[in-house]
């Protein structure tokens, strides 16, 4: 781990602005591609994740479509670099620190897949 990354830990890729539930759960799929090209592979993932939904803090008429991430700062800053890069319109989308009890299956997945107590 290069020095200043820390420790991994939950992160959040908030992604605003999607007007509804379908575009929004249509996000996913593109998403998903995008951070595991072959679904197929030998476990563990780089960057275990999941996703969830939100109510969008900056539009009443809006949802949002949250990634959680488990991994150190740099690498979620680069997660939703490559999520920028989806061509996603206007839409905001913002890194902040996740809080590991709401995304406990990624503590979990990172436990297990790395062999860890």
């Amino acid at each position: 781990m290069p020095p200043g990354e820390g420790e991994p830990r939950v992160y959040e890729i908030r992604i605003h602005g999607c007007p509804n539930i379908e575009e929004t759960l249509a996000l996913q799929d593109p998403i998903t591609r995008l951070l595991c090209p072959d679904p197929d592979h030998t476990p563990p993932c780089d960057v275990p994740w999941s996703f969830a939904l939100a109510a969008d803090e900056t539009d009443d008429d809006s949802t949002t479509l949250v990634l959680g991430v488990y991994t150190t700062k740099g690498q979620a800053t680069q997660a939703a670099n490559r999520v920028r890069t989806l061509a996603l319109g206007a839409r905001l989308i913002a890194v902040s620190e996740g809080d590991a009890g709401e995304w406990e299956e990624l503590v979990e997945q990172h436990r297990l897949e790395r062999g860890l107590r």
